[in-house]
């Protein structure tokens, strides 16, 4: 199994490099030639004396190049050696990229990598056992596959977290360093992480209150009474180690933090905030699963707590995951504007719901007032109530986890929902099926972006489908908005402010000039990263001409825009708006790029052709 699961995960790296190297232009994806059989390939290097050869490579709708098969490189002087590793292939191209990487040989990129491999292998030889698992309690249950046997045992909230961790292996479709975790030992890396069905310890501190920036919803009227409410248990013991402390509970803030992040980094690097007294880290721990991102967790009672997501000082894809005062500030206050459309707009056609971030506090010195001091010593909570506590039928199952092969190991899990209990579907119930899925997605992304200037984050991670009994995707359910663009003259003139966050070297979240920022991050998150995979996932699982399912898309986009165009003052900007999203190719973030560039500039973007046009052109 070992040698399998590394095996495996090797080629998942060289398939994501290849992938990224095409999407991005690193390497110039016209220079490719398929051979007659339609599967292989040659790539002739940039001076024409070097060439690759792809034994089974796919082009996919917008520049998606998939490798199936082998890889060789040939060198000047004729011989031909074998690619099997991402850093043979990087080494093999480099000298074809169209810029120099920020370090010699991309050598920081090849070790990411390295890592990145090493915990996809630990990750798939637990997922094997995990799926032999349930695949024996799917048989003994009788239930029709994983979905079913969930709905059977779990209510929605337990099935929603355990669907959440069994399905994030993936990772993001454009980041080649999806499982880097290089400070952490291998123990660690399986303690931690959602993808081994960790269960990770929180401690809950006590931070000084004036020594605190407190952010919430204006619902909340009392932060303690909140907590008390949401937190009982946790809050009762916080607050009787307070008072046992001769301290006054109101003089202070509840703040979990990580267990590991509270070890590694906050007893170390807040050592003079525990000795002031401004940080008290003898509190009362809670018992935490953790979420498809790593650092979100959700407590495993009471059923109604909510997501706390923390910043850890471990870098992860490539980035330190802190959690900034711009998310601590924006959170709430975007989450208060979206909860006041959704009311005022019936939730879209009741397309779209939302964990709202009701809460956030980040450190604050009194007296530096450095809002910079508390990215790593902060956290959010996301309010589940109503969300993952149902009792309509409607199970929110992560998107990502759609995609991951379901146990029985016939395909991706969304085709439980597919086929249904009639066995494999048709085509054309693909298709309907299909139409349905992309029309509860875009419906609600694009009626808020057009309207009200709002982009949602609907990505594999952020975005939860909420699927009936039947397997009918209903509606989505969407986090995530500390990062979160608005358009300010869209959102004013429907009645509406939003109070910016302004730091120095903090990219903003709201715009006012161009809407372009914006756009990108619906184009990016909804359309490149989600429904794009989607298409494919279907596609390639039932062997669907490429055409058709970018047809579906195309079409529930113009039915959104339509449905949208009495709403808005302007046909003009309508018309626009519809031509850059139907015509115009995608932009899209340039991960590995940014990556070899030390994240130098975090808004680096390429542009993928719009399959959407492709598929009306060939209609």
């Amino acid at each position: 199994m070992e040698k399998q699961a590394n095996a495996y995960a090797q080629a998942n790296a060289l398939r994501r490099v290849i992938r990224c190297l095409f999407a991005e232009r690193i390497i110039d994806p016209d220079q490719l030639v398929f051979l007659s059989d339609g599967k292989s390939a040659e790539f002739m290097m940039r001076g024409g004396e070097d060439m690759l050869w792809f034994e089974d490579i796919e082009h996919a709708p917008a520049n998606t190049f998939i490798n199936h098969g082998a890889v060789k490189f040939r060198k000047p002087d004729g011989d031909w050696q074998f690619i099997s590793t991402a850093a043979d292939l990087i080494d093999a191209m480099l000298p074809g990229f169209d810029f120099k990487p920020a370090d010699s040989g991309a050598e920081n990129l090849k070790r990411d990598i390295a890592n990145s491999i090493e915990n996809d292998a630990l990750a798939r030889m637990f997922r094997a056992k995990w799926n032999v698992s349930l695949k024996d309690e799917i048989t003994a249950s009788g239930a029709n596959g994983l979905i079913d046997y969930m709905r059977q045992k779990f209510d929605a909230r337990d099935a929603s977290i355990i669907l959440d961790q069994w399905g994030s292996l993936e990772g993001h479709p454009f980041y080649p360093t999806w499982k880097t975790k290089p400070n952490l030992t291998v123990g660690e890396v399986m303690d931690l992480s959602p993808e081994f069905a960790a269960i990770v310890p929180l401690r809950m501190a006590a931070l000084r209150a004036d020594m605190a920036h407190l952010e919430h919803m204006p619902h909340i009227i009392d932060i303690h009474e909140w907590f008390a409410q949401n937190l009982p248990s946790v809050y009762r013991d916080w607050k009787g180690a307070l008072v046992a402390r001769g301290l006054s509970s109101a003089d202070w803030l509840p703040l979990p933090i990580h267990g590991w992040h509270l070890e590694h980094h906050v007893k170390i690097h807040f050592a003079n905030e525990i000795a002031d007294g401004i940080l008290i880290v003898d509190g009362p721990d809670i018992e935490t699963r953790p979420s498809m991102s790593f650092r979100t967790m959700l407590p495993t009672d009471p059923q109604n707590s909510p997501f706390i997501k923390l910043p850890v000082a471990i870098w992860l894809t490539s980035e330190l995951r802190s959690l900034q005062a711009k998310s601590i500030h924006m959170g709430p206050r975007i989450s208060t504007v979206i909860s006041q459309i959704l009311e005022a707009e019936n939730g879209f056609d009741e397309s779209l719901e939302i964990f709202t971030e009701d809460v956030g506090i980040h450190y604050k010195h009194a007296v530096r007032q450095d809002d910079a001091e508390g990215k790593l010593l902060s956290v959010i909570f996301r309010a589940t109530k109503g969300r993952l506590d149902r009792n309509d039928g409607l199970l929110p199952v992560t998107v990502a986890a759609l995609l991951t092969r379901a146990p029985s190991g016939d395909g991706p899990l969304i085709s439980e929902m597919v086929d249904g209990p009639n066995g494999r579907a048709t085509t054309a119930e693909v298709v309907d099926f299909f139409r349905a899925y992309a029309r509860a997605v875009i419906h609600p992304v694009i009626q808020i972006y057009l309207i009200y200037g709002i982009a949602l984050e609907a990505h594999q991670q952020n975005a939860s489908i909420l699927f009936d009994e039947n397997g009918t995707p209903v509606r989505m359910l969407i986090r995530d908005f500390g990062d979160g663009r608005t358009y300010m003259p869209l959102l004013n003139e429907r009645g509406y402010d939003l109070k910016s966050y302004y730091y120095k070297g903090i990219l903003p979240t709201v715009f006012d000039g161009d809407i372009e920022p914006v756009r990108s991050f619906v184009i990016d998150a909804c359309f490149v990263c989600h429904l794009h995979e989607m298409a494919l996932t279907l596609s390639a699982h039932y062997g669907l001409d490429r055409n058709i399912l970018w047809q579906v898309m195309r079409a529930e986009t113009e039915r959104a825009f339509d449905a949208a165009k009495p709403h808005l003052n302007s046909a003009v900007f309508w018309r626009e708006e519809r031509e850059v999203f139907l015509t115009q190719d995608w932009s899209t973030r340039s991960v590995l790029r940014m990556h070899m560039q030390k994240y130098a500039d975090y808004r680096v973007q390429h542009q993928l052709p719009n399959p959407m046009v492709i598929e009306a052109k060939s209609a």
